[in-house]
């Protein structure tokens, strides 16, 4: 592996035109692509093998002419104080909207309040729904511009006017905190490598490698129905990891700089040797998000396998792409240690002898392991007691800023219906079998209607067959609430006596169900992908150490991260502690696929820091020193890149903070505090404590297992072979073998 890449990156070092014009190319191509497919509709939100689902379909097939995925609006109209809504002037208004919203091209229907009894009790309040042909994310602008003209007319009146429903579907925004989040990330890189221009070269490449991942998935958006969530997530871990394994190749290349070796075959080391670790450390980020399949849930594959894309173009690019430009930089790139003339070079060094502050923890953890070990998992499993109460869900208008529309329609619906009309289920009888279909109707109304938590139950609406039908109920409680999730599996409950009795089935359905059944699923794949994603890490870690222990270290040491890090993400978007900081307005359950993403990434990013620290630490190992000198060897060497990127991936992340979407919001909080833990309390100091407790027996293998493991040469012992006269031109024939390769 090392004498692959090493080979690979002088190739890459001499043919940097040949290299940098691929890559130009790639860009062009892939941003033509984007820029003249078609624009990509809603995502299908499909979560195979549920009863919410089998319902769905089943409307799909009974009931072909309902535009089940159209999008909705619900104009809500509230009435001045004092007055009603049944008031002539006020019902004048609310009908003249109702027939200006008809005349839209897109519109199939629009049900009048008065009509279809949608006016509360009080009087006060009153809806209109509208259905239309496409897709909130398909509807035109002037479908949208016609529906808040027409609210905007009722306004004029004196009405208040609010729009729910997903017809204003927009893209989510990230606002400035991303650009900040970027900023902050070049002003690390500038301490970091004492040099702009060196600087430069991760950020560069990594835009570079965004550019073609996301430029990709948006070509690629309407063929294979990916959301705009898709390209925002890829974008977010293409940019943290891109930046971070450029960093770590330009931080080798200037320590073989400053080994005094010539830059042609520094750059060959670097990719040799760190260019090694970013292959290892990229294939776990990978592995990772691919395994977001195991879940079968299309929408959250997709998004695995597009994020795991743009992770495996960053290490292409890394191998590739760095000693590229680092051979067109030439000398102007200093060896480690030297910094540029703008920044201060030629300056004598402060206290040249002294020990850098890698050096000086690491020696302090090899001399208090068992104080630091202790203070470090007693603070995270502090850390991690909020994840005990975790509630899964998934957001509604309700969790929206009150500053939309959105979420104040939704506040009036529930102030004059009461909160479980916003989260209304539909229930589907399949009395095919049925010898009297129509008694088979009425007796599930009747059940439904004894049942606790229920407000209302309409009556039931035939297909033409007269063979399905569907009944809409309202429960008491908002959809988030457990006692809607406590009602929809009473129900389910329910359809199992009433199938005995009339031969229908009886399934629950509609948002608020798919929902339930979306979190339920994620909750049952949890534990079958953790074990398949470290399971299979661990073996690869196996390889890359030639350790039991070493890999089983970073294990634990990820589940105690991931865990504190849940337990920061309860405390905030669930408890509301320091709700405020972080721009949440609503609290409520946190995610349905939160835990299962951000167990994804983390463990990918998490074994990052693991290889990058570590085989620096088997390298000294390898190469003679004792354990315990080979741990301050490796913070030594590792420890101040290390910091760079872990600050650096924490600042990209925190940037998706300041999103307008919850879920982007929630990922970036989870994944920066995530990377918090894992980079400065397990990987700074616990790994090292562990390693100095265990000493030689961290780096155990059995013989027999060392004999079948194949050999790749993470920490470069190949590459200390080589003579001298590989630092001249390598033959031409052994650039054409590689080539081929």
């Amino acid at each position: 592996m090392a004498t692959f890449l090493y080979r690979l990156g002088r190739l890459a070092f001499r043919r940097r035109h040949f290299v940098a014009l691929i890559w130009v190319a790639l860009l062009v191509l892939a941003g033509v692509g984007a820029a003249s497919a078609p624009a990509a509709g809603s995502t299908s939100f499909s979560i195979p093998g549920t009863e919410a689902q089998k319902a769905f379909d089943l409307l799909e097939q009974r009931f072909p002419g309902m535009s089940a995925n159209g999008a909705t609006a619900r104009v809500v109209f509230k009435a001045p104080a004092g007055e009603k809504m049944t008031d002539a002037g006020n019902k004048s208004a609310v009908e003249k909207t109702v027939k200006e919203l008809k005349s839209g091209s897109e519109v199939v229907s629009v049900a009048d309040p008065y009509a279809g009894h949608a006016v509360s009790k009080n009087g006060s309040i009153a809806y209109a729904s509208v259905k239309y042909k496409v897709s909130g994310m398909e509807l035109k602008d002037s479908s949208k511009n016609a529906l808040k003209e027409a609210a905007q007319h009722a306004r004029d009146t004196g009405l208040t006017v609010e729009i729910g429903g997903d017809a204003l579907t927009a893209a989510p925004s990230t606002g400035s905190s991303e650009i900040i989040g970027i900023a902050i990330a070049a002003v690390v890189l500038v301490i970091t490598f004492g040099s702009l221009l060196a600087a430069g070269f991760p950020l560069l490449t990594a835009i570079v490698g965004v550019g073609i991942g996301v430029s990709t998935i948006t070509a690629l958006a309407s063929a294979l129905n990916l959301g705009s969530t898709t390209s925002t997530l890829a974008s977010m871990i293409g940019l943290a990891v891109g930046i971070d394994y450029a960093l770590f190749i330009v931080s080798r290349y200037r320590a073989e700089l400053a080994e005094g070796r010539e830059r042609e075959e520094a750059a060959g080391r670097a990719v040799g040797t760190a260019g090694s670790a970013v292959v290892f450390a990229g294939l776990t980020v990978v592995i990772a998000l691919v395994g977001l399949s195991v879940v079968n849930i299309p929408m959250l594959t997709k998004m695995g396998i597009a994020a795991a894309g743009t992770v495996a173009i960053a290490v292409l690019i890394a191998l590739t792409l760095i000693p590229a430009l680092l051979g067109y930089a030439g000398r102007r790139i200093k060896p480690m240690g030297e910094k540029s003339k703008l920044l201060g070079g030629g300056r004598p060094p402060k206290n040249p002898g002294r020990p850098n502050m890698g050096t000086r923890w690491a020696s302090f953890v090899v001399r208090r392991p068992v104080a630091v070990l202790l203070l470090g998992v007693i603070g995270l499993g502090a850390a991690a007691v909020p994840a005990a109460s975790l509630q899964l869900g998934l957001p509604d208008d309700g969790a929206q800023p009150t500053s939309t529309t959105q979420r104040r329609a939704y506040d009036l619906l529930s102030e004059g219906f009461g909160p479980g009309f916003n989260g209304p289920l539909m229930i589907v009888v399949d009395a095919k079998d049925s010898h009297d279909p129509k008694a088979a109707f009425t007796k599930v109304g009747d059940e439904i209607k004894g049942m606790k938590d229920v407000v209302t139950v309409t009556p039931a609406v035939a297909n033409k067959a007269g063979d399905t039908a569907t009944i809409t109920v309202v429960p008491d409680s908002k959809p988030s609430a457990k006692t809607t999730e406590d009602l929809v599996h009473a129900i389910r409950d329910k359809g199992a006596d009433i199938k005995r009795q009339t031969d229908s089935k009886v399934l629950v359905t509609g948002s608020t169900a798919m929902n339930i059944d979306f979190s339920q699923k994620l909750n049952d794949a949890l534990l079958p992908y953790l074990a398949l994603v470290v399971g299979l890490a661990f073996l690869l870690l196996i390889v890359v150490f030639r350790s039991i222990l070493v890999p089983l270290k970073a294990a634990l040491g990820f589940l105690l991260s991931v865990t504190a890090a849940l337990g920061a993400v309860v405390a905030v978007f669930q408890w509301g502690w320091l709700s405020g900081l972080f721009n949440v307005e609503e609290t409520g359950p946190v995610m349905s696929m939160m835990p299962i993403f951000m167990v994804g990434v983390v463990f990918g990013l998490a074994m990052d820091y693991e290889v990058f620290l570590v085989t620096r630490m088997r390298e000294a190992f390898v190469h003679g020193e004792k354990p315990t000198q080979a741990v301050v060897t490796g913070f030594r060497h590792g420890a101040r890149v290390v910091t760079a990127a872990a600050v650096i991936m924490i600042a990209v992340f925190s940037g998706f903070i300041g999103s307008s979407e919850s879920m982007i919001k929630m990922i970036g909080f989870g994944l920066a505090i995530a990377v918090f833990f894992d980079a400065f309390i397990v990987r700074m100091a616990i790994v090292p404590a562990v390693l100095a407790l265990l000493g030689k027996r961290a780096w155990w293998l059995p013989k027999w297992l060392d004999r079948a493991l194949p050999n790749v040469d993470v920490e470069g012992e190949g590459l200390r072979t080589l003579s001298s006269a590989d630092g001249k031109d390598a033959d031409p024939d052994e650039e054409k073998e590689l080539v081929r390769a």
